[in-house]
């Protein structure tokens, strides 16, 4: 089955070929990182506009990259939530009408589930059943995972995403937008502990997270040292992600002795970070526990896993109706 897979969940236009749930044939992506740029973060009004200008050239681009026809294509999988709503609104709408004047089926799909599916684009996945960290700049969470359609939620952020954490604390210190890669670079330089910032695990023993206290841990200190700060950047920022990571892991690591698995995997677009990958392999090392995480361009939103997962969906019989919507989040059961 070739399934057109497209994503528009928040600031990248995306469109992907990929058969058979798990080969990849053509990959394009259009950011929108020079647009936001400016403002230190995603203004959801220039992201839709940017969304309708992009959408009908990625996908052509990824057609041709793939060197197939709309007539080749089997089946439409587009992100349906969460995300921006008028983001969601300009891909999801494109899909329902190229999948009707095509006359072939089409899915609407979670895209956090997305992502947790873009380990099985790699050689090596994961067996069933796996923890995941799934983390990104507007969702944070840790999840079982017993099939590709089949994810259980143990645990999700309260307040801020970590990648939106990155993105704030980025800003405060004037590093630029994203802030994951910027951080990332900038704390290689720094002393992981000269700068201690609180160890944000809101519960050690559950799997919820809350990062909007450190982000105001480090505006605080900003305010503190406001004629000094500026000399402790690399500092500042080493503190930050070390508090960060240090949480993320030990949550991961948690869940997967809980569950009884072998093996974990780090999603979304924070699982690009380096010091995060090192930190959980290190750790997932000491117990026995294999680690999959998919190449940096799988971390971050991307068509590939939306068509991959919808080809799961669809060879369950699943399709969308007409008249289905898009959300903006996902509602917890």
């Amino acid at each position: 089955m070739l399934v057109l897979g497209i994503e528009s969940s928040c600031d990248e236009t995306a469109a992907a070929l990929v058969l058979s749930g798990s080969t990849i044939l053509s990959s394009s992506v259009a950011s929108q990182i020079d647009t936001h740029h400016p403002y230190g973060g995603v203004v959801p009004e220039l992201a839709s506009r940017k969304h309708i200008e992009s959408i009908v050239p990625v996908v052509e681009d990824a057609l041709k990259k793939a060197g197939k026809t709309p007539g080749q294509i089997d089946a439409v999988s587009v992100t349906q939530g969460p995300g921006l709503i008028g983001s969601l609104l300009v891909g999801y709408s494109f899909a329902k009408g190229y999948a009707y004047a095509l006359g072939i089926p089409w899915v609407g799909i979670n895209h956090l589930e997305g992502h947790v599916n873009s380990v099985f684009l790699t050689q090596a996945p994961p067996a069933f059943p796996f923890t995941a960290l799934l983390a990104s700049g507007g969702h944070t969470g840790i999840y079982h995972v017993v099939s590709h359609t089949e994810i259980e939620i143990m645990g999700q952020t309260r307040d801020d995403a970590a990648g939106e954490a990155y993105d704030k604390v980025a800003k405060m210190l004037g590093l630029g937008y994203p802030g994951g890669h910027v951080i990332d670079g900038m704390a290689k330089k720094g002393d992981l502990f000269n700068i201690p910032f609180p160890k944000p695990y809101l519960d050690k023993n559950a799997f919820d997270f809350s990062f909007s206290g450190i982000k105001t841990a480090v505006s605080r200190y900003i305010q503190k040292h406001t004629d000094t700060f500026s000399d402790n950047i690399p500092d500042i920022a080493a503190g930050f992600q070390e508090s960060v990571v240090e949480v993320l892991t030990h949550k991961l690591i948690m869940a997967a002795e809980i569950k009884g698995v072998n093996h974990v995997a780090v999603v979304g677009g924070v699982a690009a970070n380096t010091y995060l990958r090192k930190r959980i392999e290190g750790a997932a090392a000491e117990k026995g526990l294999s680690v999959h995480i998919p190449p940096p361009e799988l971390c971050g939103d991307n068509a590939a896993m939306i068509a991959a997962t919808g080809y799961h969906y669809l060879k369950k019989g699943d399709r969308s109706s007409m008249d289905s919507d898009v959300f903006s989040k996902v509602k917890v059961k």
